[in-house]
């Protein structure tokens, strides 16, 4: 579908930057429609310059499917929007994710999309790096495509555990292990891609210790090809938009000192297949 009422402008491996929208308003439904192809398409939007409000940017998440409530969660500055986590990082508090990770795939049903608005940012520094893993399945082997074909692997919170309370833990040990398909297919678009990553899988399920460790060692090794990647300087006000189930991300952690605050807010998902 070729757009008609935004404009597009497709960056390397994956990712196109969007303009001819004004997140202020609602979306026209051809305007949401051709979004949503785009983010099919792309797998990472990213708009510039979009001064919106809290409200402005729920309505456009919720454009495009429910909210998705983390079970353990992360600081949050207004207790009024419970659903919007602020994610904060300054020279007292450096904190930023710099391993590869698709949110919360230790999720029974993870999230599909997540949106996120820089509010403030650095000048120089803190990029965020995006990867395909539509692109790292289809650079795989044959051999390699049908010996990760049907293996499954074992997804854990990780650090989320250390800020959880005693509910949420308790919840975690109750839902059981969490065992997700090595290579995934999109639900939308029947694309093919690795669902494995260095933050919260933890081994693939049938191997010995030192054979996980190796495969897992590899496919890591292989979402670094830069053939992959795109990489989005944040300007204040930009949102990034992606799709959670088959990309990637991680933040550049070269300038922790400056101020980083960014809101997100993320969209349920389904069981991965």
């Amino acid at each position: 579908m070729t757009p008609q009422h935004i404009r597009l402008t497709p960056l390397t491996a994956l990712g196109a930057e969007i303009s001819g929208v004004d997140l202020r308003h609602p979306l026209e439904p051809n305007v949401r429609d051709e979004i949503a192809q785009a983010l099919l398409d792309y797998e990472v939007l990213f708009f510039r310059d979009q001064e919106i409000c809290l409200e402005d940017h729920r309505r456009f998440a919720l454009s495009f499917g429910e909210i998705y409530a983390h079970p353990i969660g992360l600081p949050n500055k207004d207790e009024k929007n419970p659903d919007i986590f602020e994610l904060y990082s300054d020279a007292e508090q450096p904190y930023v994710s710099e391993l590869w990770h698709s949110d919360s795939s230790f999720e029974p049903d993870p999230p599909s999309v997540s949106i996120l608005r820089a509010v403030e940012v650095p000048d120089s520094g803190g990029d965020t790096m995006w990867a395909s893993m539509t692109a790292a399945w289809a650079a795989l082997s044959d051999s390699w495509q049908r010996f990760l074909s049907g293996l499954e692997a074992v997804h854990e919170p990780g650090h989320f555990l250390k800020i959880a309370t005693p509910e949420q833990l308790q919840h975690i040990r109750d839902r059981g292990e969490i065992v997700h398909p090595v290579m995934r297919t999109h639900p939308l678009s029947g694309r093919k891609g690795l669902y494995v990553n260095t933050t919260f899988t933890k081994r693939i399920v049938g191997m010995k210790k030192k054979e996980s460790q190796a495969v897992l060692s590899f496919l890591a090794d292989h979402v670094e090809s830069a053939e992959f990647h795109c990489r989005f300087h944040w300007t204040r006000n930009a949102i990034a938009m992606w799709d959670n189930r088959l990309t990637q991300h991680r933040v550049v952690g070269d300038n922790l000192s400056a101020l980083r605050r960014m809101q997100r807010l993320t969209l349920a998902g389904e069981r991965p297949a």
